[in-house]
């Protein structure tokens, strides 16, 4: 939310796992798990402090490491996520005019209501997020209606869920804007939106949801999930 240049940072409750925030750091995370954490990162202080840390740390362990030579030249890598020279994580523009989170402003024009929204269910939309031709994984921004709720479902595996406008309840918790919700893949959930605000998400996940009704298995193929 914008008040002429000031951006103003939400109230975040919860906070990715610390094995997340370890991966973050490292740089081992999917590419659609990655597009959540540094989204994430813009908005919470407390998290972009801890993965700096530990990318800090990393960093010393690695220069105390004694060189060895290698058979072959070692494969180079070009650096991910949105890490300054300080080992900061940068926030978002705060002369732009969008409420897309920085990582996705590259893939992403415009503002989250000006985007073609897909009809998923009644009134669930969805707008997929195209990944690099060689990632593996899901990432798509999902919109839901005031009092409307997603499919029951289970995940094939970790799911990253953020919320970037509104608010939703679901087994594990209430989740406002900032939230991110770090589940693995043995929790079943029915996520209900707000009854006044609905609620945005950014969602990744490493393999297909798992569906309960048939309606939804039947549809998942259709819309790509």
């Amino acid at each position: 939310m914008r008040r002429g240049n000031e951006l103003k940072m939400p109230t975040i409750k919860h906070h990715p796992d610390l094995s997340t925030l370890m991966s973050c750091a490292a740089g081992s995370q999917p590419e659609a798990l990655a597009a959540v954490m540094a989204s994430h990162l813009q908005q919470c202080p407390s998290c972009a402090k801890e993965v700096a840390h530990m990318e800090r740390v990393g960093a010393a362990l690695f220069d105390s490491l004694i060189p060895t030579q290698l058979d072959r030249p070692a494969p180079v890598y070009a650096a991910r996520g949105q890490s300054g020279r300080d080992g900061g994580h940068r926030s978002a523009d705060p002369c732009g005019d969008t409420d897309v989170p920085f990582a996705l402003q590259s893939v992403i024009d415009g503002d989250l209501d000006s985007l073609p929204w897909r009809r998923l269910a009644p009134g669930v939309w969805h707008y997929p997020i195209t990944l690099s031709e060689s990632a593996k994984g899901d990432l798509r921004l999902i919109k839901v209606a005031p009092g409307h709720a997603m499919p029951d479902h289970g995940h094939g595996g970790e799911e990253l869920t953020l919320v970037l406008r509104g608010s939703y309840d679901d087994c594990t918790g209430h989740y406002a804007a900032g939230d991110v919700a770090d589940l693995a893949d043995d929790v079943e959930h029915a996520p209900i939106a707000d009854a006044t605000h609905g609620c945005i998400c950014l969602i990744a996940s490493e393999r297909p949801a798992k569906f309960k009704s048939l309606l939804a298995r039947m549809m998942q193929p259709l819309a790509g999930l």
